[in-house]
């Protein structure tokens, strides 16, 4: 193979050329990702159409993993897509991608219930769910390194920030769409075919998306590699053997991916379900000010990627992780003691204690079969209502709210298939009215303005994390891999980091959260991903100013 350590250059585009490559590949990874996103921002729709005859945790739980199922198989489709985009080009592959996505997402909403075909409606939906991974596998990398290489390299970082921050845009878009349905639609209406609208929508953003990019022409290095007769052969191949490359994947893979997925789906998608679950806020209260400050964030990608530009890709990513580390559990203690200031004064003044044998719950018992003991109900109950607990073991049943004991009525325990719903029913109601007599409130949350304002402030603190750590990351994973193979040997990575540590990230969270009982305790999962990466990071990212690949002993 001809020498690598050099990146090839092909004719400089012109200032009109690059804001198209810009304005397109941005338009298009906006679509795709509105695309991925509106799964999880419809989420109990989804989980009521295609989840229905299961428990509330439960079925929150299998919503999170079909999300999850679509990110696991975002590495395969990096494979797939990163091997045709190395060998035939980087337009024509991510054209295909965002037609795919584009197909599959409105496959969803065309998709019948659970009511109406059993079984084959979450099967389907899961079938769906990884065709958009595999698309969403190829799109990224072809879209970042498309922008990139038509980046002169002073300016990579600011160019691609622009990729960056429309990757929050797809997430704004799904939000946006959804308030516009919930404003044309009545409550009935939406429940019963209205929140399909969003995921049809997708066919005219396909369109358009098509339109602007089939107007681009092709990247200029791949370009230049085809004359010069350096397209690989095996890109795949070649990513695990050329020298330093596997040393170069582990570090883009735990310290950068790992760090910026984590982070980006705490602080959006975490957020999110932490609002409208556990603190139960008003879902259209939750949507615009995530929304808005979304939306306002997505301007700190681009002053973080054209930062990068002068400091190097490093700095922002390492400052950005350590101070996750610090923030991350003052952060959301604070969302939680501005979003539902009673529950955490009752929780403290009351504090929740149940008692007896096998005092565990298992979120998965309605699938595995497997029957709760009475203590693991009544601690289901208490983590679907969003109320901390604490458990002792005892040889009694018992639960009691600040001291009191409170009567646990026959009825809240059925263990038989044909009352179990009942049973759950009788038993929300029941513990909820105990603890609502002691001071809790299980209203629908409405902060008032200054608390609204303390919200939005702390979702920004938490974009602009985000942003630190995601602003230059699609020039330093460009600029971390030689050209021949560049699209497979950054997508690989990048890819199982976001589709692993990221994309499962909501449903290990919400299973910690189920098994213990604390809203906040999922946070460690993002934490300890987080400080693992900081340490990678620091050991393998090079400092200084931005290089290309081969400008140095990298």
């Amino acid at each position: 193979m001809a020498d690598l350590h050099q990146h090839p250059h092909g004719p400089e585009p012109s200032a009109s050329d690059i804001r198209m490559v810009i304005a397109a590949s941005s338009a298009g990874t906006i679509f795709e990702w509105y695309d991925f996103f509106i799964y999880g921002t419809l989420a109990s729709f989804v989980g009521k159409a295609f989840f229905p005859s299961v428990g509330p945790t439960l079925q929150i739980l299998l919503v999170w993993a079909g999300f999850a199922v679509g990110f696991g198989f975002r590495p395969l489709g990096a494979i797939l897509f990163g091997y045709f985009g190395d060998k035939l080009g980087r337009k024509y592959t991510f054209l295909v991608t965002v037609t795919l996505m584009g197909i599959s997402t409105a496959g969803v909403g065309l998709t019948p219930s659970a009511e109406t075909i059993g079984l084959w409606a979450p099967f389907i939906v899961i079938l769906l769910r990884i065709l958009q991974g595999l698309a969403l596998g190829g799109e990224y990398g072809g879209a970042a390194i498309y922008v990139s290489e038509h980046s002169p390299p002073g300016r990579r970082g600011y160019f691609t920030g622009f990729i960056q921050s429309s990757v929050v845009g797809g997430f704004v878009l799904s939000i946006i769409v959804v308030l516009l349905n919930q404003a044309a639609f009545s409550e009935d209406t939406l429940a019963d075919w209205g929140w399909r609208v969003p995921f049809l929508l997708s066919l005219a953003l396909l369109a358009i998306s098509l339109w602007m990019r089939l107007k681009l022409s092709e990247s200029p290095v791949f370009l230049a590699m085809r004359e010069e007769g350096e397209i690989s052969g095996n890109p795949f191949a070649e990513s695990f053997t050329y020298p330093g490359n596997k040393k170069r994947i582990f570090v883009a893979l735990f310290g950068v991916t790992g760090i910026l997925t984590t982070i980006w789906y705490t602080a959006f998608f975490s957020s999110l379900s932490f609002l409208k679950g556990p603190m139960r806020v008003d879902a259209t209260v939750v949507e615009v000010v995530i929304g808005l400050t979304a939306l306002v964030s997505m301007s700190f990608y681009v002053m973080v990627g054209a930062w990068s530009d002068k400091v190097g890709r490093k700095r922002p990513l390492v400052i950005g992780a350590a101070l996750a580390l610090a923030l991350l559990f003052p952060l959301f203690w604070g969302l939680g003691s501005l979003a539902n200031p009673g529950l955490q004064a009752s929780a403290r003044a009351n504090p929740v204690v149940v008692s007896g044998r096998a005092c565990s719950t298992d979120p998965f018992a309605d699938l595995t079969g497997s029957k709760p003991s009475d203590c693991g109900k009544l601690l289901e109950t208490l983590t679907a209502s969003g109320v901390p607990y604490s458990v002792r073991t005892a040889d009694a049943l018992s639960l009691t709210v600040g001291g009191h004991a409170v009567a646990i009525a026959p009825e809240w325990l059925a263990g038989d298939a044909a009352h179990k719903q009942e049973a759950a029913k009788a038993r929300k109601a029941g513990i909820e009215a105990a603890l609502a007599a002691r001071g809790f409130d299980f209203s629908v949350q409405r902060p008032a303005l200054p608390a609204l304002l303390g919200i939005a402030g702390i979702l920004l603190v938490l974009g602009g994390l985000s942003a630190l750590t995601y602003g230059g990351v699609a020039a330093q994973l460009t600029e971390m891999f030689p050209a021949p193979i560049r699209y497979s040997s950054m997508s690989i990575p990048y890819h199982i980091g976001a589709g692993y540590l990221g994309g499962f990230l909501p449903l290990i969270a919400s299973y910690i959260n189920a098994r213990t009982g604390d809203a906040y305790a999922g946070l460690w999962y993002t934490w300890g991903v987080v400080a693992f990466g900081l340490i990678v990071a620091i050991w393998g990212l090079r400092g200084g100013p931005p290089r290309d690949y081969g400008d140095d002993a990298s």
